[in-house]
């Protein structure tokens, strides 16, 4: 348990982890996946030795019991059948030492029980960490083409069946398989014959057994994709219940969840109706071995070859053999669904990660941008025949060739599409190009690791990206280390001071999940503040502006300019007004530059901008 404990201290706060699921798909390589499963556990080889023993000191002694009570009720008969009476003693002595076997079972399933629980948990904590720390090592590749669902239903749908096997399917299934050995060595010492008697069934449950899992794989696989659809779908809705509603599409999307839901009802009736009837039926052959029992067992008490103890503690026996395979055949179902969870989450866990991707563990000590060194970045940036496409025969950026001297502000504007901020992801290495190079200072991004890259950027987008958290910590996102003076002071820069002032809580309001408590421009504004309190000597500004009114504008561009002040800054306009004092602007269009120069020279060529320019001004 100290190991667990250690573990955990290790990970620390900043690497928390992000429904049960029902039975799942079969896994495509089920001995692989359980093997990856197997070394997550082989750091508790002590732990889990423990679990065995426990477990079967458990079963032991559950076994051996109705061997006592039918020696209990052999004292009974025999006391009655003579003329000296029952021996109470030695009666006692038997219930004495049942009383003391099933206490001691009991404490060692606690014991295992509490074991296995702890383990489980740490297992799939370490999981969540993982995929976690994952989703931050990924290329941005991986996010434009999959469902957020799907992730979501890995995270918590899939990892949680991985812990419920792990704190329950696992000591089952030893006990089953213990109990299953134990009880038939128990019956044959009390009778051969009627022990044949009773496993004469065995051969049906398992031809039965087998079948119906055959029949319920393919329904199993369907549930799980069905289910991360339908969670898919959930969080799509939700997060823009206020488009669907203002384009009156609810019953869009009311049809849509129930064409989804009725496909998960479908396939997972059928998976659960099939898992469910296996242990009915297997309970039912069982039940026949437990007639023929009794008829032998009646006919060999007759002729003296057996006692009403031993006939009593076989009984007990057979019923007892039908539960544990009816468990197992119940752990073998569930089996599949955990190693096809498992092997979703594995298959996530081995996707190509970037090149020199994070490892989050040791961001700060691998990092050679120090204060001094990124205070000594003079800012110039170089475009060298850069190319680029997010499919390899469809460039977006083609031939882009520019020099930024260091401090300027450089304008970026042309169409929708025309590559815009496909620009600003290659500078920060999002994407890797097909062609060209891009430095800084003369040196080749490539030779800087991600970490260090974008230590040297700033960076305020249109997506206003706030977390559930207080004013404080949204700012200090920027500068973890920052005090609270430099916060305030970043505030002041940008702007937003006397607004978070007026609100209730200040600095200390807590942001909810969408950031729905303070407004527009205060969003904005705040991340402004936190570019500004990072202070890094290059700033990307991504159409900070276009969503909100004018007023708000004129408070955002005056918190902007003091931003990019002695900063090689970027700027993707959408509104040309905000550029007009922008040291270049560059024209895009279909990802080539087709004009550049400052505002008054490019309206005086009368091209490409002036018409953009004009016409966002017709009216």
């Amino acid at each position: 348990m100290a190991e667990i404990q250690k573990r955990k201290q290790q990970v620390g706060p900043k690497h928390r982890p992000m429904s049960s699921m029902g039975s799942g798909e079969k896994a495509e390589n089920l001995g692989g996946t359980l093997k990856k499963l197997g070394k997550y556990l082989e750091k508790y080889k002590l732990m889990m030795t423990l679990v065995v023993i426990t477990a079967i000191a458990s079963t032991i002694f559950n076994i051996i019991s109705p061997n006592l009570l039918g020696n209990a009720t052999d004292v009974i008969v025999d006391g009655l059948m003579s003329q000296t009476g029952i021996d109470f003693g030695k009666f006692g002595q038997i219930i004495l030492i049942l009383v003391v076997m099933y206490g001691v079972s009991f404490i060692f399933s606690i014991i295992q029980g509490f074991i296995m629980a702890s383990v489980s948990q740490d297992v799939t904590y370490t999981m969540r960490r993982q995929i976690s720390e994952k989703i931050d090592r990924l290329p941005l590749r991986y996010f434009d083409t999959k469902n957020h669902g799907d992730l979501q239903s890995r995270v918590v749908n899939d990892i949680e069946t991985i812990n419920q096997s792990l704190s329950q399917s696992l000591t089952q299934m030893i006990t089953s398989v213990i109990t299953i050995i134990g009880i038939i060595v128990m019956m044959v010492r009390i009778s051969f014959i009627m022990t044949i008697a009773a496993m004469l069934v065995l051969p049906f449950s398992i031809v039965v057994i087998r079948f119906i899992v055959s029949k319920s794989q393919k329904h199993f696989k369907s549930q799980q994709n069905s289910l991360a659809s339908v969670n898919g779908h959930v969080e799509e809705m939700f997060k823009g219940q206020s488009i669907v509603k203002a384009f009156n599409k609810e019953q869009e999307s009311q049809a849509k969840f129930d064409t989804i839901n009725e496909e998960l009802y479908e396939s997972a009736w059928k998976s659960q109706y099939l898992s469910g009837a296996m242990m009915p039926i297997v309970a039912f052959i069982g039940n026949l071995g437990y007639v023929v029992v009794c008829i032998l067992g009646g006919y060999l008490a007759i002729n003296g070859r057996i006692t009403i103890g031993n006939i009593q503690a076989f009984i007990q026996y057979v019923r007892n053999f039908n539960q544990p395979i009816s468990q197992v055949a119940n752990i073998v179902n569930l089996l599949q669904s955990t190693a096809a969870a498992a092997e979703r989450v594995f298959d996530f866990l081995e996707e190509d990660e970037e090149e020199d991707a994070f490892d989050l563990g040791k961001l700060v000590e691998n990092s050679s941008i120090t204060e001094d060194t990124r205070r000594g970045i003079r800012g110039n940036v170089r475009f060298n025949h850069v190319s680029f496409g997010y499919k390899q025969d469809e460039p977006v950026i083609k031939d882009f060739s520019f020099d930024a001297k260091a401090g300027d502000t450089i304008a970026i504007v042309g169409p929708t599409g025309a590559g815009k901020t496909t620009l600003v992801k290659l500078l920060l290495r999002y994407y890797e190009l097909n062609a060209g190079t891009i430095e800084i200072d003369g040196k080749d991004i490539k030779e800087y690791s991600r970490q260090d890259l974008r230590e040297l950027f700033g960076m305020v987008l249109q997506d206003t990206w706030l977390f559930n958290g207080t004013i404080f910590d949204n700012i200090r996102y920027g500068k973890e280390d920052a005090t609270r003076e430099e916060v305030i002071a970043a505030a002041k820069a940008a702007n937003v001071h006397h607004h978070i002032e007026t609100l209730p809580e200040g600095y200390d309001l807590v942001l909810n999940e969408e950031s729905s408590n303070i407004s527009q421009g205060q969003k904005q504004l705040l991340t402004i503040a936190r570019a500004m309190l990072a202070d890094s000597p290059i700033t990307i500004l991504d159409e900070a502006t276009s969503s909100v009114d004018t007023r708000t504008e004129r408070h955002i561009q005056t918190a902007m300019d003091k931003l990019m002040k002695n900063r090689t800054s970027f700027v993707i306009a959408h509104r040309l007004s905000t550029i007009k004092d922008a040291d270049t602007i560059l024209v895009i269009d279909q990802g080539n530059i087709v004009e550049q120069g400052t505002h008054n020279e490019l309206l005086a060529k009368k091209g490409f901008y002036e018409k953009l320019y004009n016409s966002q001004f017709e009216e």
